[in-house]
């Protein structure tokens, strides 16, 4: 009995989460996943892809500068992150046109379940 794995006693490494608040800066790889959701979703070209990619990573960099500089839920980073994300809505409105920007706005709550589970 003393030789089944069941009963040995095992090494148990510490378990690490990393937890992410809404405070925590977004990770570069986010607008990468969020671009790849958004083309499969709106079956977007490479050179599409490659610029909503762009234009995401932009507004990452923006919001993480935002959280860097204004104090958590404070009303000027929520006025600032707001302004980005208009900023970022209508440049990627330029870039897909109204039917597909139509299309991302209505398939919005499909692609943030999509990103969640990228993210587990």
């Amino acid at each position: 009995m003393g030789s089944c794995t069941l009963f040995r006693p095992r090494d148990k490494a510490p378990v690490v989460e990393t937890v992410r608040t809404v405070d925590s800066p977004t990770p570069p790889t986010a607008a990468r996943d969020l671009a790849d959701v958004i083309a499969a979703d709106l079956q977007l070209t490479t050179e599409q892809t490659g610029q909503v990619r762009s234009i995401l990573n932009g507004t990452v960099q923006q919001a993480n500068a935002a959280k860097a500089k204004y104090p958590a839920k404070s009303p000027q980073l929520m006025a600032e992150l707001k302004r980005i994300n208009v900023d970022s809505q209508k440049e990627l409105k330029v870039l897909l046109g109204p039917v597909k920007f139509k299309q991302l706005q209505t398939d919005q709550r499909k692609i943030a379940a999509e990103m969640q589970q990228k993210q587990k």
